[in-house]
């Protein structure tokens, strides 16, 4: 249906203007004209002889393109040539704008080439016009399996659509290799090769149209970007930083079915002829700090070479790409700051490539920031096509105001726009020093800054309330050491007590379980006397009421641990010189045993309780 539409519409064009009169007496002598199909963005180079065979000068000359083809026309340029054959040369490009001339069909898209001097009467001029196209070639079918070749459709006519006679033309379409489905044959056809050629054809009136289609093999990858951003971020301590953001997908005939990775392992250009699973970057000569990655983290599946003249960064994504398939990726670099930044009449100029720097990339929509040093001004930008401009601010480290960036945005990029183009502005020197000052005076005022807090009295004053508060807590907390200090040597003599039992029902040593005893008592009676102060100055103190009554339970509950543990020694050592029996004696002492056990507890509760407080 596309192809009839198509025809329908170039017929209808041509049904309304063949017998509308030439829009002005301009003739072309010859035109050879050579559609390049070699990859899948598809170059259409003519060579045309034009002479003026009217009264009136003529300073314009019109090229038409119909309007579904013309949406996908990436770039178009015009030069003069002179010379023939292998000494033919041309010379610097001429202005082309799009115009819309009135009496022509609404289908067409007109644009004019400016001369760089009117065509008088019996004047001729030799161009050549380079239009370069994207999305033009349709994968046909559009869906294949992994082990399918990829073939495409490409629709044009044999004669070229001109508003203008053409006495003698030509057409040549290169394919990539020589393997042809199909093509339309006509008068004068020939295939040889990897071309096939249609003429000449003399005498054809203006506006004449001959369809033609092309059905062939192309296996090389359609590579598009949905989106490119490169940042290129200037630093004048000597190195120019760039990074490239790519989102990528195959634009060729979608796969379908399963893939397998062990039969594309094993017959790659069998089982995946149709797939691309490296690219390869022409980066500067001099191009340093390369790395490549994803989302995922560092891809290490990469290689570079280098000379004189480039390097070249090779770069495998994680899986080969077939049709329909998408990835990921950054790539980043750093480049020598003295071979892209020149200075010119007061100002400072970036001169750096516009493009991606790998080939036959078609790029949806190519985004350049330029990220100036903070403080540049009266910035300007050229570039040698038409692009959006626009400006923003990058707040970066150790910056005041932020960092100006210029803003280009092109759509439907090719390889063609990888040109180069110039950033000019005007930064002080002096600027260069903001940043290592802030540094050294950011430490130096630091480090002032903690002598004195060291050095410095910041109390308001000694006899302020706040104050007094502060030195009777610290008191209290010294205090409260101490005091649990105490009655950890209270438990220790408990423990003693508890071993001198123990070791009596193993040796049966009365008399060296007395001695124990005696010795605990004294130890007990000295640490009551070291407590006694500490319990007068803490019910003395109004900053111990919070901690007050848990510290007098805490003595309360040792002095009746104190007393079990001596009424239970006491009544073992009886049962003892009494020659009882171990269960008598157990049973004897079991009721106060269970009363140890349970202040134990009651004591450690109370020593946590008073740790938190």
């Amino acid at each position: 249906m596309r192809e009839i539409r198509f025809n329908l519409l170039l017929l209808f064009i041509a049904f309304n203007v063949l017998f509308s009169p030439a829009l002005s007496d301009l003739v072309i002598h010859k035109l050879d004209r050579r559609i390049d199909l070699s990859s899948q963005i598809v170059r259409t180079t003519t060579s045309l002889k034009v002479e003026n065979n009217g009264i009136d000068t003529v300073s314009d000359i019109l090229l038409p393109f119909p309007d579904h083809r013309a949406k996908n026309l990436a770039y178009l340029m015009a030069t003069i040539s002179e010379g023939k054959g292998k000494t033919k040369v041309s010379s610097g490009s001429l202005p082309v704008r799009l115009v819309n001339p009135e009496g022509m069909p609404p289908a067409l898209s007109w644009y004019a080439i400016s001369l760089p001097k009117e065509l008088g009467t019996g004047e001729s001029i030799s161009l050549d016009v380079k239009a370069v196209f994207t999305h033009v070639l349709r994968p046909f079918p559009e869906k294949i399996t992994q082990a399918d070749i990829q073939l495409l459709a490409f629709q044009d006519g044999a004669y070229y659509l001109s508003p203008y006679i053409v006495k003698v033309q030509t057409l040549t379409v290169k394919l990539p290799e020589p393997k042809v489905e199909s093509y339309t044959k006509l008068e004068n056809t020939k295939f040889s090769g990897s071309e096939i050629k249609y003429g000449p054809y003399e005498k054809v009136p203006s506006f004449s149209y001959s369809p033609i289609v092309v059905h062939f093999v192309n296996n090389k990858p359609f590579t598009v970007a949905q989106e490119l951003v490169r940042e290129i971020e200037i630093s004048h301590w000597g190195n120019v930083q760039v990074t490239e953001n790519y989102n990528i997908y195959h634009a060729g005939a979608q796969i379908t079915g399963e893939f397998s990775r062990l039969d594309y392992q094993a017959r790659p250009h069998v089982r995946g002829s149709s797939a691309f699973k490296n690219l390869v970057a022409k980066l500067p000569p001099r191009a340093h700090s390369i790395y490549y990655r994803d989302e995922i983290g560092n891809i290490s599946t990469s290689n570079i070479w280098g000379d004189s003249a480039k390097t070249l960064l090779e770069i495998e994504p994680r899986y080969p790409i077939f049709g329909g398939w998408r990835t990921s990726f950054t790539i980043g670099y750093g480049l020598p700051l003295q071979d892209f930044l020149f200075q010119s009449q007061g100002k400072r100029f970036l001169n750096i490539s516009f493009g991606c720097p790998m080939d036959e990339v078609v790029i949806e929509n190519l985004i350049v920031k330029v990220v100036l040093p903070e403080g540049s001004k009266d910035i300007s930008v050229s570039v040698p096509f038409p692009v959006n401009q626009s400006k923003e601010t990058k707040i970066s480290h150790l910056d005041m105001v932020g960092r100006p960036v210029i803003v280009l945005e092109k759509t439907n990029a090719v390889p063609e726009h990888n040109q180069y183009f110039q950033v000019y502005y005007k930064f002080n020197s002096l600027s260069l020093l903001s940043e290592p000052l802030m540094l050294i005076f950011g430490f130096f005022f630091f480090f002032v800054a903690c002598i004195v807090y060291m050095h410095a009295d910041l109390t308001i004053s000694k006899s302020s309330a706040s104050y007094m508060a502060k030195l009777q807590w610290d008191e209290v907390q010294t205090a409260i050491q101490q005091f649990q200090n105490i009655m950890n040597r209270c438990m220790a003599v408990h423990d003693k007590i508890e071993a001198s039992l123990r070791d009596l029902s193993r040796t049966g040593d009365v008399q060296a379980c007395k001695a124990a005893r005696k010795a605990a008592d004294s130890l007990l009676k000295d640490l009551s006397k070291e407590l006694k102060p500490l319990l007068s100055f803490l019910q003395s103190s109004p900053q111990a009421v919070q901690i007050l009554s848990k510290v007098e339970e805490l003595v309360a509950k040792e002095k009746e641990l104190q007393e079990k543990l001596m009424l239970k020694h006491s009544t073992v050592v009886d049962c003892y010189e009494k020659k009882f029996g171990g269960r008598e004696t157990e049973n004897r002492v079991a009721s106060v045993q269970q009363k140890i056990a349970l202040l134990r507890q009651e004591v450690d509760d109370l020593f946590e309780i008073i740790d938190e407080i």
